[in-house]
């Protein structure tokens, strides 16, 4: 998903984590097909104008709890987990991914996602679903809201335009969307916790819709920001620009952490090196794992291939930890981390960013 990432190891693992959400060693894994139904890929202007009352509820409920809110709020203290609400229903006749029923986190799959035309036109519905709900996302996000009132209104659109939330369910994740703000990594896990002004959050939206998967995260501002973490939001988002121009058939993977890190280091920032990005598809988790750091890992793009590429910074140099619920992972010297994540299909002459709005 960092978007929830592969991991070889446990969750609280120190080793790679791909988008964050697999366990395990690396081994292929058959991919079961979802079942019948197809859910058609809503245009922009349709998702927006078809949000009907369950998002006027959400507002109102949102601007409720603006209109309780103290008109200054404090500086925020360290992040502590909040109350977490029910999963939220799915209608049972939106077609789940195999691992919906159960548990365990599976293991990274060796199958390299290449794509036919057909499988191509799959992929850009299932991203473009995912970019406007990160989109719709962030228009949610401001002092006094809880990350619990975002995921259920970014769930609602999702199930809404006929898809499932990637996250629901993966190895037990109870909600679905990822809110990571300001020192957490990745993964928190949406609750009570208020955000106030001045935080930072990121969301990673993931939908699975006509058995693909597409996933897109961003980092958010919620109100003012001074222009420190304003700068440091803008290079980690140009460190994923950067990563992406160098994508195309024939080229190094490695070339990606390669031209991320040297530039993270211009700013004088830090990569997290236990997250990695990851092969998108019909499976949400395979080969390749994209690194987003200088590495000598062999392997070659080829046209037609989806991945992830999500690298998360730091402002300092730290190391991470996993909380007790296995997912929310925090810097552990308190300093704030950001993530920006786009899906990409090679092309032969570049890159086509697949949840670019």
């Amino acid at each position: 998903m960092a978007g929830l990432g592969a991991c070889m190891g446990s969750r609280s693992s120190p080793a790679f984590h791909a988008g964050g959400f697999l366990a395990g060693r690396p081994a292929a894994v058959s991919h079961v097909p979802a079942r019948s139904g197809k859910a058609i890929a809503p245009s922009r202007r349709s998702i927006v104008s078809n949000r009907l009352a369950w998002v006027e509820d959400e507002l109102m409920e949102i601007r409720d709890s603006q209109e309780q809110s103290p008109a200054s709020l404090k500086k925020r203290p360290p992040l502590r987990r909040g109350k977490i609400s029910p999963q939220l229903p799915v209608p049972e006749h939106i077609p789940r991914p195999s691992y919906v029923g159960s548990n365990r986190l599976q293991e990274l799959s060796s199958v390299r996602q290449i794509h036919s035309a057909e499988g191509i036109a799959g992929m850009r519905a299932a991203c473009k679903l995912a970019a406007h709900a990160l989109e719709f996302a962030g228009t949610l996000i401001k002092p006094s809201v809880t990350t619990n009132q975002i995921d259920r209104a970014v769930h609602n659109m999702i199930i809404e335009a006929g898809a499932y939330p990637s996250q629901l369910g993966y190895g037990g994740f109870p909600k679905s969307i990822c809110t990571s703000v300001n020192e957490c990594v990745c993964h928190g896990v949406p609750d009570s916790t208020q955000l106030q002004t001045g935080d930072i959050i990121n969301v990673d939206v993931n939908v699975f819709l006509n058995g693909y998967h597409g996933g897109a995260s961003r980092t958010f501002v919620c109100g003012e920001v001074d222009d420190s973490i304003r700068h440091f939001l803008k290079a980690a988002e140009e460190c994923l620009e950067k990563g992406i121009t160098v994508c195309r058939d024939g080229v190094n993977y490695k070339k990606i952490g390669k031209k991320i890190s040297k530039l993270a280091y211009f700013y004088g920032y830090y990569v997290v090196e236990r997250f990695v990005g990851h092969g998108i598809g019909p499976i949400w988790h395979s080969e390749p794992l994209i690194l987003h750091h200088a590495n000598d890992n062999s392997g070659r793009m080829v046209e037609g291939q989806t991945f992830t590429i999500e690298p998360i910074l730091t402002m300092e140099k730290t190391e991470t930890v996993t909380w007790e619920d296995g997912w929310t992972t925090v810097t552990a010297d308190g300093s704030w981390a950001a993530q920006f994540k786009h899906t990409v299909l090679v092309t032969r002459t570049g890159a086509e960013i697949l949840t670019k709005v």
